[in-house]
């Protein structure tokens, strides 16, 4: 099986990762904070140090405010519903993913989508257009997980803190691939994927919280710390995190972290710029195939494309059934993203994701089905 689906989740994980899940489940499995016992305190300090290994990736100053979740998806959720009471607007992308419009949809809040252009770039002048006296927060996706294309983080960032506007990145995408800056960038929240360009286990995430800034709270539960009260603490992370914490995997994500930042961020940027660039430019030597999003230089290792006279659900089953080819059809939970880039009456797309592991070989061997698809419409 050949996996070009990354932006679902990584498939081939560093040796590490494993082991430390394996060793971890079998002899270390403990409840971290819950207690004096030599395995509870082992198990606490094995998710601060995963902590540490995220802070030192996203240039966190404390790992303490990043509280580690199951999901990208429970990260939005906590810092969209935890912030949007006193000053209720939101502004989004027209590049969200579902789990972004929803939540703030189910805020039942005003909000404003300010729209990317077609290949999905947003102009960042256009976000400062729409902030109103009562905007409270911004949302921005990062890379997007229809066409890849990055945004301009870091000038978003500067708008909102000039405006005095909370600024929340969906990196879901781009942790792990693109640098990131929470201080430089003016980040106040940073939600993550564990199990993506991370490296880490399936049900892994997190969310780091700017120091000072208090989110309500969407779960409240036992906390290991200030059991006498009836309120949840005020202190990250136990603010938002109840619960017995999935300790082996969280270990096992440091380990992938560790392995990120050893190999380089920007090497691993490079590597999946080098290999879009090779499908997309081989991609258009096919007739009937159709490219969406920009340039692969302006963005991370995703490409989505159509075959004329062929719905992206049936292309993607043919190169699974066929060719052992592993990619995504649909809308991928991002029908704003689709509706940008001119392909939500299509049902979507067929979307190709490569990652660190992935070769030159799978790419060839992926372009020669869909030339085989095309001359078979």
């Amino acid at each position: 099986m050949i996996y070009l689906d990354t932006a679902a989740t990584s498939h081939k994980k560093p040796a590490q990762v494993y082991h430390t899940l394996d060793v971890l489940t079998r002899k270390h499995s403990a409840n971290a904070g819950r207690g004096a016992s030599t395995l509870s305190l082992a198990a606490a300090n094995y998710i601060y140090e995963a902590a540490e290994q995220a802070a030192l990736l996203f240039h966190i100053n404390a790992p303490e405010n990043i509280a580690f979740t199951s999901n990208t998806t429970l990260a939005l959720n906590m810092a969209i519903k935890g912030c949007t009471k006193k000053k209720p607007h939101v502004i989004m992308t027209s590049m969200e993913h579902n789990s972004v419009a929803r939540p703030v949809y189910a805020c039942g809040a005003p909000y404003t989508i300010v729209r990317a252009d077609r290949e999905g770039y947003m102009n960042p002048a256009d976000i400062a257009r729409a902030i109103r006296p009562d905007t409270g927060l911004i949302v921005a996706n990062h890379a997007s997980n229809v066409c890849g294309s990055l945004q301009d983080i870091a000038a978003i960032g500067e708008i909102a803190h000039k405006q005095g506007v909370l600024f929340l990145v969906d990196s879901a995408q781009s942790a792990g691939v693109v640098p990131i800056d929470v201080e430089t960038m003016h980040i106040d929240m940073l939600a993550f994927a564990g199990h993506k360009s991370l490296m880490g286990p399936l049900g892994t995430g997190g969310l780091y919280v700017r120091e000072s800034l208090l989110l309500d709270t969407i779960i409240e539960g036992g906390s290991g710390s200030s059991s006498e009260s009836r309120e949840q603490p005020d202190f990250m992370p136990d603010r938002l995190v109840s619960g017995t914490a999935n300790m082996p995997a969280i270990a096992a994500l440091g380990e992938g972290i560790r392995f990120v930042r050893r190999t380089g961020v920007e090497t691993i940027l490079e590597h999946e710029r080098a290999l879009a660039r090779r499908f997309v430019d081989g991609a258009r030597e096919i007739p009937g195939l159709i490219l969406y999003g920009g340039e692969p230089e302006r963005g991370v290792g995703v490409v989505s494309l159509n075959v004329k006279g062929k719905s992206c659900v049936e292309v993607a089953q043919e190169l699974d059934k066929t060719y052992q080819i592993a990619v995504r059809g649909g809308l991928h939970c991002a029908p704003l993203a689709h509706e940008t880039l001119g392909t939500l009456k299509h049902g979507g797309t067929v979307r190709f994701s490569f990652g660190y592991y992935t070769t030159r070989a799978e790419i060839d061997r992926a372009l020669f089905a869909l030339n085989k698809i095309c001359k078979h419409v």
